[in-house]
């Protein structure tokens, strides 16, 4: 179907933001038909994210590579909580800033999915987060002198600090 706009336009200076809202507007309506009828992306071990996981777990690949730096929430450097913040923010979601506060916070799940939080430490607070992307792994911030980074979390040390899983409100 065409559309044809009037030869006498009365701004002709904001024509072209006016046809990209036309086109932004029909991008959206027709992905927000797909969304809801086909996962956004797979995981290798056959999980079927939604958007918002998606966006949490591209978000954090992302960040693969990024230098760690102790309270650092920017492209140049990030702490766990940091880049758990960072990436559930790329999807639209507001999370506190530590990672001890995200896990007071947030609702706790049975099992991770991807794009969930794992939590770690002692004593039931949380002194580290990662973000689980399927397959027994996470995406996290590991420490000074290192860079973000995939574990997997079958490890000894991580199941010996592990606290719990939590994630987006559904």
């Amino acid at each position: 179907m065409a559309y044809a706009l009037p030869l006498s336009f009365p701004n002709a200076a904001a024509l072209p933001r006016v046809v990209l809202t036309l086109v932004g507007l029909w991008v959206v309506i027709g992905l927000s038909g797909c969304a809801s009828s086909r996962p956004a992306l797979e995981t290798q071990d056959g999980y079927s994210l939604d958007m918002t996981q998606a966006l949490i777990v591209s978000s954090a690949k992302n960040a693969l590579g990024t230098p760690y730096r102790w309270g650092g929430t920017t492209a140049s450097g990030l702490d766990c909580s940091g880049l758990t913040q960072r990436s559930y923010q790329s999807a639209g979601i507001s999370i506190p800033r530590t990672s001890n506060q995200q896990f007071q916070n947030l609702p706790r799940r049975e099992r991770a999915r991807p794009g969930d939080l794992l939590f770690f430490g002692p004593r039931g607070r949380a002194s580290h987060v990662g973000i689980y992307i399927g397959n027994n792994e996470m995406i996290h911030a590991p420490g000074a002198g290192r860079t973000v980074r995939v574990s997997n979390i079958t490890k000894r040390y991580w199941r010996h600090h592990f606290l719990g899983v939590a994630g987006p409100r559904n």
